[in-house]
Parts: structure tokens; C-alpha cells; sequence
């Protein structure tokens, strides 16, 4: 069994997401997670002080990763329409790609685990500033918020299994996003 002080937050924050996507949220206790650390219980206490600090870490970590690979993708174009649609394309893969974690992170079951607002408006202040460069500083809040309730709610309608009528659910992401984009031009 390693020593506690052979584990750090990191790993334990990764450990505990890797968790939180293998068996739920409900599964997710810090004694199963102490197990997968191969350390007891009560060391992960020097870490967070119980389950809600642990769920308001992944969170942290999910929204900060997220953001990143929303800002790779929109970093490797020049154009800035192309930067957008880049960005919407990555938050999509990235929600797919972890759709427990994500779903916590925009949860409104568990409001003690939400990241802290100051956070959460830093983690938007650079993707408001991506959609200004398309759109203009003056209508980049609205045309933010109105691409995040696009991408988020395809999103989950396709987490959902809600997309049953045949047709291809690629092409209606790219055909939502292009005509959302068309508009503010």
C-alpha cells in the first residue's frame, strides 16, 4: 500500500474523475476511492474534507481542461469564424469524451459541488474574448451565452440518447453551429 504522501491532489482528483466516469456519480465514495489510490480512507482528508470538496475539485479540473482544449482548438486557426466553430467543435469532443464529469460540472442536483462564480467567470472571460474577435465586443456576452446553450443542450440531448430519428448527428451539430454563427454575421 503506497504511503499517503506518495499520492497528491492531482492524482487523487484524476483517480476519483476516472471513478466518477467508471461507476457514477452515486458509486463515487472516498472509501472506493482510497481504494483505487491504494491508501485508507482517512488520508484522503488531507486532501478535501469530504465527498462535496472532492466533487467541487473535479469540477475545477473538468472546467480548466475543457477550456484548454476549447483554446488548443481555436489557437491552431487563423480565421475567426473558423477559431469558433473550432472551439464549439472541441467543447462537443470533450463533453463526449467525459460525459459524467461533464454533467456534473453543469449539475444542478449537487449546488455545494458548482465551481465558485468567480471561477467560473475568469474560466468565460477568454472564450467572451474569442467570440468578440468574431462578433464584437459589444454583442460577444449574448452571442457567448447563446453558442454555450446551443453546444451545451446538443450536448445533452445526445448524452441522452435523444437523437433517434436516423440522419447523421455530425452533420446537425456542424449545420446548428454554421447557422447560429450566420446569423450574428
Amino acid at each position: 500500500m503506497p504511503y499517503p504522501s506518495q499520492i497528491n491532489t492531482e492524482r487523487v482528483i484524476e483517480t476519483a474523475r476516472a471513478l466518477l466516469e467508471d461507476l457514477g456519480i452515486e458509486q463515487l465514495s472516498l472509501h472506493r476511492l482510497a481504494e483505487a489510490l491504494g491508501v485508507k480512507a482517512p488520508s484522503l482528508y488531507r486532501y478535501f474534507a469530504g465527498k462535496t470538496e472532492l466533487l467541487r475539485a473535479i469540477n475545477a479540473v473538468t472546467g480548466r481542461q475543457m477550456l484548454t482544449a476549447m483554446q488548443q482548438a481555436a489557437d491552431a486557426e487563423t480565421d475567426p469564424q473558423v477559431k469558433l466553430i473550432a472551439m464549439l467543435r472541441a467543447y462537443r469532443r470533450f463533453a463526449l469524451a467525459h460525459p459524467l464529469a461533464y454533467d456534473l460540472l453543469y449539475s444542478n442536483a449537487l449546488p455545494d459541488s458548482r465551481l465558485d462564480p468567480a471561477d467560473a467567470e475568469q474560466m468565460a472571460l477568454p472564450l467572451q474574448a474569442r467570440m468578440a474577435e468574431s462578433v464584437g465586443a459589444e454583442q460577444s456576452l449574448e452571442a457567448l451565452r447563446g453558442a454555450w446553450a446551443l453546444v451545451h443542450g446538443f450536448v445533452m440531448l445526445e448524452l441522452a440518447g435523444q437523437f433517434q430519428r436516423g440522419g447523421n448527428v455530425n452533420v446537425a451539430f456542424e449545420a446548428a453551429v454554421q447557422a447560429y454563427l450566420a446569423g450574428w454575421r
